[in-house]
């Protein structure tokens, strides 16, 4: 099923055999595998043979430097990644098992993610460029979030759609307007460490209620684009949301900066899928010009 190359590296690395592999989800662009070991450890694998061969080292940084926060999230500890001579990339980590939310799991994720971003920087982004799905994200630091959000989060992907006429030129025209209503809509605050692709795909609670995030696309950002990003597909508790709320309040006006935060995993997914979601954007930047 995983490629012998594969197969090599990790029972190299691992310094175990493998004994059984049992196919699971990758998401939309990986496979993905459970592996249990030779004395019985249990592992997950992920592999692409499509992707840049440095997505998953960018993925093992970012996971790393969500656990040296030391949340009290669950990080899936990352045994390393390798790429094949066949240019196929992969990443091994720890196994953990889903279970349910048990009373009180939503109040400590919320908690949880607000300590999360309690981690500050000096500048908005990042040591280091990453990805966001198969897509390159860019980290150029700087001083401002309006800066940042516009010229390291909306223009690329803007500019992908338009290239790929996924966007219209009206549409396309119209983001020159909302750039400069920016000033008056986002609030000030410091740059916060940000999981950065944080909808309900990308985590669970484990067998004992604890909240488990992966797939991170990490950055230093303004903690509201994380926040309205939750609320993108469905939503995450409204217990969840008192507790973030209530260790760290928002500045009033909130849900009506939702959608423009947004618009950044909406470029993201009009890029990689088309369709409604170029229609999303379309919607929410016609209010602004």
């Amino acid at each position: 099923m995983i490629p012998d190359s594969i197969r090599q590296q990790i029972q190299q690395r691992m310094n175990a055999e493998i004994e059984d592999i049992r196919s699971v989800s990758g998401g939309s662009i990986n496979r993905a595998a459970r592996l249990r070991l030779s004395g019985g450890r249990e592992c997950f694998l992920k592999w692409n043979a499509t992707a840049e061969t440095d997505m998953f080292v960018k993925e093992e940084k970012g996971l790393n430097l969500l656990a040296s926060a030391d949340p009290d999230l669950r990080i899936p500890e990352v045994y390393g990644t390798g790429t094949t001579t066949e240019g196929t990339g992969f990443l091994i980590q720890e196994f953990v098992d889903e279970g349910n939310s048990q009373p009180g799991s939503p109040e400590q994720f919320g908690r949880a993610l607000a300590a999360l971003h309690q981690h500050r920087e000096e500048q908005f982004g990042l040591d280091h460029d990453n990805y966001i799905g198969r897509l390159p994200q860019s980290n150029r630091r700087h001083d401002r979030w309006i800066d940042f959000f516009i010229e390291e989060r909306i223009k690329p992907q803007l500019q992908m759609a338009a290239d790929a006429e996924k966007l219209g030129s009206a549409t396309v025209s119209r983001f020159a307007s909302l750039y400069q209503q920016l000033p008056d809509i986002f609030p000030d605050e410091p740059p916060g460490l940000l999981h950065g692709d944080l909808w309900g795909g990308n985590y669970f609670y484990d067998r004992k209620g604890q909240a488990t995030i992966y797939d991170p696309a990490v950055y230093y950002g303004h903690r509201e684009i994380e926040l309205a990003f939750t609320h993108l597909f469905g939503g995450f508790s409204n217990a969840f949301y008192a507790s973030y709320k209530e260790s760290c309040p928002l500045e009033p006006g909130f849900p009506g900066r939702k959608d423009i935060y947004n618009l950044y995993p909406l470029l993201v997914h009009t890029n990689l899928f088309g369709g409604s979601y170029a229609r999303r954007v379309e919607a929410i930047v016609k209010r602004f010009g």
